[in-house]
């Protein structure tokens, strides 16, 4: 179904949409609009997958195991020292 809607465009919106309109890559204003809402929702709803997938990410990295900052610099020190060792530095 279509709603007919009014909106205000700045001047520069409008002859940026003119200007598509007029280079055959859209049939109408209307085109221009829709196409740039559809885009708009894609992005946002792309950005809302990216935020849950985080959450989720945040969510299981808490149910993990945590190294306190003492052990994970041991641990790095003493990691360092092997690849030192085996390549004879």
């Amino acid at each position: 179904m279509t709603v007919k809607t009014s909106i205000s465009l700045t001047d520069d919106q409008e002859a940026y949409a003119r200007r598509l309109v007029d280079s055959g890559q859209y049939p109408s204003l209307s085109a221009v609009l829709q196409r740039g809402l559809d885009m708009l929702r894609q992005e946002n709803e792309l950005h809302e997958a990216e935020l849950e997938a985080l959450r989720t990410l945040i969510d299981r990295r808490r149910q993990g195991t945590f190294v306190d900052l003492d052990t994970l610099k041991s641990d790095t020190l003493a990691m360092l020292e092997r690849k030192r060792r085996a390549r004879g530095l």
